[in-house]
């Protein structure tokens, strides 16, 4: 279903019906009157269309990339080699703890660590890395980064310590389980149920089939829930046979980030993570919170049980659970657990052994480092004298009570220094992109490798902490209305003597190894003739030399991943789960649901409409007052006198239809739906309402 088909259908639709109820309707009329079945057909496009755009996958936007090539990247220039090569000498290659601490435990992993979905599609791979096994770092990566993209690449099952066991690279998070007195807790299962079924399936290779008892989100981002499905079932939940915990606000959360913003989160995740790029020494060698993360089947089970506040604690198959919220730190919901008799802390996200992100560069809401640091201050008063062991949801675990208190406390003071200095120097006039060329972590933090740039920079997290106190202006007036990038770059371009006179000047920059000028200065030509092969080309080298220079995976990706299109135009949307999948869309609220219809609402077709929509939903005796008016969608609870028509359905008959198992025709003549008033308007509604392409240019217009 698309949105023409609803743009046309008022051409041909007959008048409005007023009254539509499968209540009233008699077995003797022998069926739905003409109005009743032109009625029920509007419905059923209206929904359907809904449907898909909810659902809609990256790869319908293949179509608007055309035909791609591939172009061979090109070698390190004598800048990038100098550049990698004073890495070398500034960090401490001798220490070799990371390496032994990320082999520490190991049982076992798959030989062949290749996870395919049923019909062979592979969903996580780790062939591809094998070129990581070379010693030394070439010349085209940063040799911090080669580093860290080696000790990520160890993978399988690890014991930890007595009845704690992790997999690790299986996917992009860690998946742990605990041993408990008839089953087991799984902690994180990973973003695909692919995955995380193979991961257990390797524990119970070596440790015994032993059954699921619990599962625990330690927060909302869907590599730590999205495979929850290959672990256990819905139906072993609503049985009461296995519990779901996570933190309080985690379906808010997990749903409204993947989904008000989620193309463009995926879009942009497309370049952060690489998808397009090869697993090459000249491509994505890591992602830094680990190798890759897969592209299977997302899943969602709602929790069962929630944490609200530190201090909680659970007895989970007769362990005992001591949890710390964590909230507004990595992610908006996040919980911490700390195992008494295991003497184990697993600080979810907020300690794992790299500097992680303020502001992820895949777009998010802005994260509170000052909160961040407070809560692993808090952690270590808590547990800094008990834990034997600081396990986190990435990468590899630190033993010992010192190792792990001194890991905790010096990410403490990385994260409170980048608040409090970027305020310092806001507050003496620094505007973001300056407070990132001078602020330097001091001398105790800067050479240890758990609090280098191999995720988040500081760069980029002293910026977000300057948007999360002042926004994104910069307070010089000058930048408050500035043109948009096309008309500025042309005029830019006009005023420098033309694309031909600044791509020279920019060709002498680049053999000096002025990557970063370069690349904003071609930046400006190619928008201001997007045709310019030249200027394209040049662009394209600068940001190549960026990415191999850089520390941090996700830059690289940004990097490369940009050169790529630059060079071999858009490609088609890499394949992956849909914003909006099944479990996503069974799990919106009401509100959530009908505050994402008011995202798709295109503001020119709404112009000068107005409508009012009841809506009941028996299960839990819901009722919600749709209202139109002005171009913006609004709801509020309960019902509406004047509504121009009211729907009574289940929820669950709504999510059948907006995910295909049925139709509203079916559902209103078996009962299931009634619909009373001018339900035209629904249909004219979902036509106002756009369909979101995945794909779109970003280095180009």
């Amino acid at each position: 279903m698309n949105i023409a088909s609803v743009r046309g259908f008022a051409e041909i639709a007959p008048e409005p019906v007023e009254v539509v109820s499968s209540s009233r309707r008699g077995p003797s009329n022998g069926g739905a009157t003409a109005g009743e079945r032109t009625t029920l057909r509007r419905l059923t496009i209206a929904v359907a269309l809904l449907a898909a755009i909810l659902q809609a996958t990256p790869a319908a936007a293949g179509s608007r990339a055309g035909p791609r090539k591939a172009t061979a990247p090109g070698p390190a220039e004598p800048a990038t080699i100098a550049h990698n090569a004073q890495v070398l000498q500034e960090l401490p290659f001798s220490d070799r703890q990371d390496y032994d601490d990320a082999q520490r435990g190991f049982i076992a992993t798959l030989p062949d660590l290749t996870i395919v979905r049923e019909d062979g599609t592979i969903v996580f791979s780790l062939q591809e890395f094998e070129f990581l096994q070379q010693p030394e770092a070439p010349a085209t990566v940063n040799p911090s980064l080669w580093r860290h993209a080696q000790v990520n690449l160890t993978h399988g099952l690890f014991q930890v310590t007595e009845r704690v066991y992790q997999v690790r690279n299986f996917d992009l998070a860690n998946m742990t389980i605990v041993e408990g007195q008839s089953g087991v807790i799984v902690i994180d299962p990973l973003t695909a149920t692919e995955t995380s079924k193979a991961a257990l399936e390797l524990y119970y290779q070596h440790r015994g089939v032993r059954p699921v008892k619990a599962v625990v989100y330690t927060h909302s981002h869907h590599d730590h829930y999205a495979g929850v499905k290959g672990v256990v079932s819905e139906a072993d939940v609503l049985s009461g046979d296995v519990t779901v915990l996570a933190p309080e606000g985690f379906l808010d959360a997990a749903v409204s980030e993947n989904v008000y913003a989620g193309t463009a989160m995926s879009r942009r995740a497309s370049y952060m993570f690489g998808y397009l790029l090869p697993k090459t020494a000249t491509g994505t060698v890591d992602d830094g919170l680990g190798k890759s993360q897969s592209v299977g089947t997302v899943s969602l089970i709602a929790p069962t049980d929630t944490i609200t506040r530190s201090g909680e604690t659970r007895n989970l198959d007769g362990v005992q659970i001591e949890f710390v919220m964590a909230p507004e730190t990595e992610a908006p919901a996040e919980m911490t657990l700390y195992f008494p008799e295991l003497r184990v802390l697993d600080a979810a996200e907020i300690a794992c052994p790299l500097m992680h992100n303020t502001l992820t560069p895949r777009g998010a809401q802005v994260r509170d480092p000052r909160k961040w640091a407070a809560s692993l201050d808090e952690l270590i008063a808590r547990y800094g004298s008990q834990a034997d062991v600081l396990i986190a949801s990435h990468n590899w675990p630190r033993w010992g009570r010192g190792p792990a208190v001194q890991l905790m406390a010096d990410q403490r003071d990385l994260y409170k220094f980048m608040n409090d200095q970027t305020l310092h120097l806001l507050n003496q006039g620094y505007v973001p992109v300056e407070i990132a060329e001078v602020i330097k972590l001091p001398a105790s933090l800067a050479k240890l490798w758990y609090v280098r740039d191999h995720y988040g920079t500081l760069k980029h997290n002293v910026k977000a902490v300057y948007q999360r106190y002042l926004g994104w202006f910069d307070g010089n007036p000058a930048n408050l209305d500035p043109l948009p990038p096309v008309e500025a770059a042309r005029k830019y371009v006009e005023y420098m003597g033309g694309a031909s006179v600044v791509t020279a000047r920019a060709q002498q920059d680049f053999k000096h190894g002025e990557y970063r000028w370069v690349a904003q200065l071609m930046n400006q030509v190619v928008f201001a003739e997007p045709d310019n092969v030249e200027a394209r080309k040049l662009q394209a080298a600068a940001l190549e030399q960026l990415g191999y220079q850089a520390e941090s995976p996700i830059w690289r990706n940004f990097y490369l991943s940009g050169a790529q299109e630059l060079r071999d135009g858009l490609a088609p949307a890499p394949g992956g789960a849909a914003t909006g999948s099944a479990d996503t869309i069974r799990s919106m609220t009401i509100p959530l649901l009908f505050d994402y219809w008011g995202v798709l609402l295109d503001a020119a077709k709404a112009n000068g409409q107005r409508m009012l929509l009841n809506w009941t939903f028996t299960e839990r005796n819901e009722s919600y007052a749709l209202n139109l008016s002005n171009s913006a969608l609004t709801h509020h609870p309960g019902l509406d006198p004047a509504a121009d028509a009211s729907f009574t359905l289940a929820r669950a008959t709504l999510n059948a239809i907006l995910l295909g198992q049925t139709d509203f025709q079916t559902e209103v003549k078996a009962g299931r739906i009634q619909a009373v008033g001018n339900v035209q308007k629904l249909a004219e509604l979902m036509g106002m309402l756009d369909k979101f392409e995945p794909q779109w240019p970003i280095v180009t217009p």
